[in-house]
């Protein structure tokens, strides 16, 4: 049976007891009903058309929202290229804010930007590093990045906190990290997921941009076959985007002091280890931040994300972004795992792009003042 595993990642973290999503091609699910039924295997249909479902999000893109960017809207989802013309009119409109550059090149030949964002008032500055879509279907993670963005600029003259973040620290944002992938899920395959990098041996293509990590590269959680969507690439670091931005936080890493990294879905706030089941040493204070994340995020609309470890709170899975960030010396290493917990899974609606992302704001805000406390 063709399915496509929605939640888990990998088949391998399917056990008694769990729920797991998948996604059926329509002229599968006649097989499929009635084997889930003779297993006494329970399930819930959550979307009946996920045709309908796609073409209610995109259809009739191209005019809607072309309007000035002063004008940009952060309630909808955004083309790579509407991205990267925000990211350019930003860059050009606060200057004294943002400054905008790129790590390097996609396997496909495109930049791979990011946006420093802060107050240039001393030379040095500690600084915190944002990336989304680092799997390119997780649409509300580069929205939640640009809404980042934008509330930053927004709110730096009125809100105290705001001000004393961007006077205090640098922000590197990376709003799409994996863009060959994300611009291939609006143009060709909604719930693309790797980079698009080709195997000349299987004719698949793209690794799984969060198992590529030189950190317990393609131990449990990752495959090895290329056709998976878990494949953890040749080896570490092979994907030009990885390379680019694991080449960037070496070069930075007594400067960077958090990683944050926004994924979906599943409502979770996860910090290190992912593949393993240890205590990390500094595990008091990470945890009082994730804490306390979790409640102001809860503040805004009573939604509850689950925190914790990575491996006891998700699953065991090796090669992370997160993990290697915090084995380079950043101590403070995150996963967001955004709305919701799988009744619109990839498709989460634009309607629900502001609660979202306003309450997300909250728990980032919470972290980084957390930082600036020193926590001992």
């Amino acid at each position: 049976l063709q399915v496509d595993l929605w939640q888990p990642s990998s088949p391998l973290h399917i056990v008694e007891g769990t729920v797991a999503d998948v996604r059926v091609p329509r002229n599968t699910t006649w097989s499929l009903l009635p084997f889930l039924q003779q297993a006494d295997i329970q399930y819930t249909i959550l979307i009946s058309d996920l045709q309908e479902a796609i073409e209610n999000q995109t259809g009739g893109r191209s005019h809607r929202n072309r309007r000035s960017l002063s004008e940009y809207n952060y309630e909808v989802y955004h083309s790579l290229e509407e991205i990267e013309d925000w990211m350019h009119y930003l860059n050009r409109t606060y200057s004294d804010l943002v400054h905008m550059f790129s790590v390097g090149k996609s396997y496909e030949g495109r930049p791979l930007y990011v946006l420093k964002v802060g107050k240039r008032s001393r030379p040095y500055k500690k600084a915190v590093w944002i990336d989304c879509g680092i799997h390119a279907r997780e649409w509300i993670g580069p929205a939640f990045c640009q809404w980042f963005v934008k509330e930053a600029l927004q709110t730096y003259q009125t809100d105290p906190d705001m001000r004393k973040m961007l006077t205090q620290l640098y922000f590197y944002v990376m709003p799409v990290f994996n863009v060959d992938g994300y611009h291939f899920s609006w143009t060709n395959d909604r719930f693309w997921r790797k980079t698009r990098s080709k195997n000349m041996r299987f004719h698949c293509h793209g690794v799984d941009a969060n198992r590529n990590w030189k950190v317990k590269w393609c131990d449990e959680g990752a495959s090895l076959h290329p056709c998976d969507d878990t494949y953890c690439g040749p080896f570490p670091e092979s994907e030009p985007e990885v390379k680019a931005v694991a080449h960037f936080l070496r070069k930075h890493r007594k400067q960077i002091k958090a990683y944050l990294s926004f994924h979906a879905y599943a409502q979770m706030l996860l910090y290190p280890y992912s593949y393993k089941y240890a205590t990390i040493p500094n595990f008091n204070c990470v945890e009082s931040a994730a804490y306390n994340a979790v409640n102001a995020l809860q503040s805004a609309y009573g939604v509850r994300y689950r925190y914790g470890p990575a491996s006891s709170t998700l699953y065991v899975s090796s090669g992370s972004s997160m993990d290697w960030a915090y084995k380079n010396g950043i101590p403070y290493a995150f996963a967001f795992e955004l709305r919701d917990t799988g009744h619109f899974g990839f498709l989460l609606p634009e309607t629900l792009i502001k609660p979202t992302c306003t309450e997300t704001m909250l728990a980032v805000k919470n972290i980084t003042l957390h930082l600036l406390k020193k926590c001992h």
